[in-house]
């Protein structure tokens, strides 16, 4: 009987280390034969734009304006509505999806807001115009209009402020919202006085339309679905009353969707945010989203002013001459308390 020969390590090293190269080299073989296997199965790399985002799935329009619902690649991290991408199409109708989106371009525009779950979201890309709709009925909420302002600065989005429905207010009312305005007006912000059903503003909203590719935000129930309604009648979007009691609407619009409009132009219509949370900003960020602030900020007697009741705050002084609306001022101050308040404790 013959005794059993032991290997030593480094022959059990060595066998093993070839073992996993030739598993290497079949692992490459058959990844080589499935990327040959999809390349015959798809059409050349194309561009394309986001038309809408479903789960795993977006609706990608291609230069010739046909539009293919398209899977996406796991190496994509985020993908949203006004991408700008490259997809290929599947030679053969896969069912519902017909194609795979390869590669995100560089955004050269992203506006985001912050999610409890999800951190801060995406919600479309390559804007380049934030139309702030606001209902003019109960009251206008300068609040929610600074909330906006200070996303589209951080940003670095144009922002448009839209009134709407100004029809149903009477002489004084507009009046008084006028003066509300012209807070805005002076620090360079533009505002548009808008009624669908008396056509006032309309001409100049299709003008703005027209400049490039811009998105309605706002709380539910102002009337971005009706206003796009308007403009593009065939869409036929679904439009709901605001409630009478709280004088907030449902959500009418669940996905982010891009519209081409026939006097050029695109338009992103996206879900409604009834509130614009800004807790993932820091302090010192939201101040600088005020843009009449910036003048006066590092002009504080303390280093560490917090803009309240500190001694020798520019902030403060620039209310006093008039330089900053005490509207603005108190906005801002409302905005970071709600920040503290809202902030998620794992941050």
């Amino acid at each position: 009987m013959t005794k059993k020969k032991h290997l030593t390590q480094r022959q059990n090293d060595r066998i093993a280390g070839n073992q996993q190269k030739r598993l290497d080299r079949l692992a490459q073989k058959a990844a080589k034969a499935d990327q040959q296997l999809e390349q015959a199965a798809f059409a050349d790399a194309e561009p394309g734009v986001v038309i809408s985002r479903f789960g795993q799935h977006a609706d990608i329009e291609a230069a010739d304006g046909t539009i293919t619902r398209c899977n996406l690649r796991r190496t994509i991290g985020s993908l949203v509505c006004g991408d700008a991408v490259v997809f290929r199409r599947a030679l053969q109708s896969q069912g519902t999806i017909d194609g795979v989106v390869e590669a995100v371009q560089e955004r050269k525009s992203v506006l985001s807001r912050p999610d409890f779950y999800d951190g801060l979201k995406p919600v479309a890309a390559n804007i380049d115009l934030l139309i702030i709709v606001s209902a003019v009925l109960p009251a206008l909420s300068l609040n929610i209009i600074d909330r906006y302002l200070v996303a589209a600065e951080t940003m670095q989005i144009k922002p448009l402020l839209l009134l709407n429905k100004i029809d149903l207010l009477s002489e004084s009312q507009r009046a008084e919202v006028e003066q509300q305005l012209d807070i805005y007006r002076k620090i360079g912000y533009e505002t548009l006085l808008l009624s669908a059903k008396s056509g006032e503003g309309m001409a100049q909203l299709d003008q703005y339309l027209s400049q490039g590719t811009s998105i309605f935000v706002g709380q539910s129930g102002v009337g971005k679905s009706s206003l796009l309604n308007h403009l593009m009648p065939e869409i036929g979007a679904v439009t709901q009353e605001v409630s009478d009691v709280s004088g907030l609407g449902q959500h009418t619009t669940t996905v982010a969707r891009l519209y081409h409009l026939p006097q050029g132009g695109q338009l992103i219509d996206s879900p409604g945010i009834r509130e614009f949370a800004l807790w993932h900003l820091s302090d010192d960020e939201v101040s600088w989203g005020y843009r009449e602030f910036r003048p006066w900020l590092g002009r504080c007697k303390f280093r560490d002013c917090k803009h309240g009741n500190d001694p020798g705050c520019a902030l403060h002084h620039a209310v006093d001459t008039g330089d900053i609306a005490a509207e603005r001022f108190d906005n801002y101050h409302k905005i970071l308390l709600s920040m503290a308040q809202d902030k998620p404790a794992y941050l």
